[in-house]
């Protein structure tokens, strides 16, 4: 029986690829599917020194491998008193082993490579099939492809990914050409990516690794299917608009979005924004007048994306979105790869998608950026609008973010030393918007002289302003959109 537990060796150019390696071994041990069956990730560098030369130590670990992973640059490498560089060894070895080699070619710019680098994946070409990649997105999808592909053939895979399985009753015909020639748009505008406007969409899926056969993944289905919500409908998002900071009914409004997951996104965040408050600026600011958001955009776009692309599609809960008085909540089903933590999203991290072939068409088309960025972005983004950090948790199976609307989270609300009354005064606002002295003694059954020493300390903390001056014109709203009191300035 092969064996199911593997061991791979990575191969490349350590100086050029450094990053690539460490987050590539972090995607291969993190994954929830191939981290059942790759029991090691051979690194050169993170072997301690021994009493050996370098070239013993990697080529026998060459030799112990199960797969050698290839990942040919534009450098070639050191060379030794023949010429030949450690990768080309490594690669030479691996073959004489028989072992099983994956080739990844890195960019296209064929001016830049060294002639050496040239003729080495010559060599590989002429041997195996080889993939071309141009950014740590392709590479983790293609890596996750080929050694799914690997797997199947090694009779392990008792229940594939959702990406990679075909999808049951459907075919080709059951996608939306429309959908497909506005995707080719968006990836050749955005990315430049290399196939043709017109390509075929055999020829398309094929290079997507979106193919069973000839069959349509699940991924493609939920990509460009007609009717996504037809084979899987989980996939569908709801979002919720709430009336205060509690999920319970009556709510303000309720949506239930199909479509495919680029329609999904672009509905989802549409819902929050056409309820969120904005402002609008004059035209000295730029050509046109300028629109704030209570909430930035693109952090909300990002958290409904990063759901969509990373949710568990085996669960058959949905995406949820909940739009609250003082904060937006996107619930993701699934959880953290068990080698990130809520913490470690609030530092520079791999990129371990739960879905390497979504997550990969997504970012062709724009949807994502940068691989391992999207916590790290919506944080700064957050922080240039003056509002507290999102917060991450993994909560009853789901992954939660939220977004603040406005400073006063419940942390920072339980540090400001307030009475019973001011902190339901804070909720009424987060509501209702203002309130009167009239009314704060109504609410609480207090006497004016209690009523107007609560709000003017309110006002002292800088929790809420006044305006007016006396009378019935004057009335107090909560101070939004800015980071005060213990949270910092």
């Amino acid at each position: 029986m092969p064996p199911t537990r593997l061991r791979i060796f990575v191969s490349s150019v350590q100086g050029e690829f450094a990053k690539e390696r460490a987050d590539l071994k972090a995607y291969l041990l993190g994954d929830a599917m191939l981290r059942r069956f790759v029991s090691e990730v051979f690194l050169f560098e993170d072997i301690p020194a021994r009493d050996q030369h370098a070239d013993e130590v990697y080529l026998h670990e060459v030799g112990r491998c199960d797969i050698y992973l290839g990942l040919f640059g534009y450098e070639y490498g050191s060379e030794n008193a023949d010429g030949v560089s450690p990768t080309e060894r490594e690669y030479d070895h691996a073959t004489a082993c028989d072992s099983t080699r994956l080739i990844f070619v890195w960019g296209s710019d064929e001016k830049r490579r060294s002639p050496k680098m040239k003729s080495l994946i010559r060599k590989a070409s002429n041997e195996l099939i080889r993939r071309r990649v141009n950014d740590i997105n392709a590479l983790t999808s293609e890596v996750y492809a080929s050694l799914v592909d690997h797997l199947d053939q090694l009779g392990v895979l008792r229940i594939p990914p959702f990406d990679r399985t075909a999808c049951e009753g459907a075919s080709q015909r059951n996608l939306s050409r429309k959908r497909i020639d506005w995707f080719l748009h968006m990836a050749h505008d955005i990315r430049n990516f290399r196939l043709p406007i017109k390509t075929p969409t055999s020829s398309l899926l094929h290079h997507l690794s979106l193919l069973d056969g000839d069959r349509p993944t699940n991924a493609a289905v939920m990509l460009f299917g007609a009717a996504p919500q037809r084979y899987h409908r989980p996939s569908e998002i709801k979002c919720v608009h709430c009336l205060g900071t509690e999920f319970k009914r009556p709510f303000t409004s309720q949506q239930r979005y199909e479509g495919d997951l680029f329609v999904l996104v672009d509905q989802a965040v549409e819902f929050v924004l056409s309820r969120i408050d904005r402002a609008v600026g004059t035209r000295t600011e730029s050509i046109d007048a300028p629109v704030r958001f209570e909430l930035p955009p693109d952090a909300v776009r990002e958290a409904i994306v990063n759901a969509v692309a990373h949710r568990d599609y085996y669960s058959n809960a949905s995406v949820e979105i909940r739009l609250y008085a003082d904060r937006l909540e996107v619930w993701n089903p699934g959880a953290l790869p068990e080698v990130l933590t809520p913490a470690s999203l609030r530092q520079c991290h791999p990129s371990i998608p739960s879905n390497p072939l979504i997550a990969e068409s997504l970012y062709l088309a724009g949807y994502i950026e940068k691989a391992g960025s999207g916590t790290l972005a919506m944080i700064d983004w957050c922080r240039k609008a003056l509002l507290p950090e999102p917060d991450f948790d993994v909560l009853v199976g789901s992954f939660l973010v939220t977004l603040w609307r406005d400073w006063l989270t419940t942390e920072n609300v339980a540090k400001l030393d307030l009475n019973y009354r001011q902190l339901k005064a804070i909720d009424y606002l987060k509501v209702n918007y203002q309130i009167t002295n009239t009314l704060y003694q109504h609410e609480f059954d207090i006497s004016k002289r209690t009523a107007s020493r609560d709000l003017d300390d309110l006002v002292g903390k800088e929790i809420v302003k006044k305006t007016g001056t006396t009378g019935r014109g004057v009335y107090y709203r909560l101070v939004k959109g800015v980071i005060k009191g213990p949270k910092g300035t």
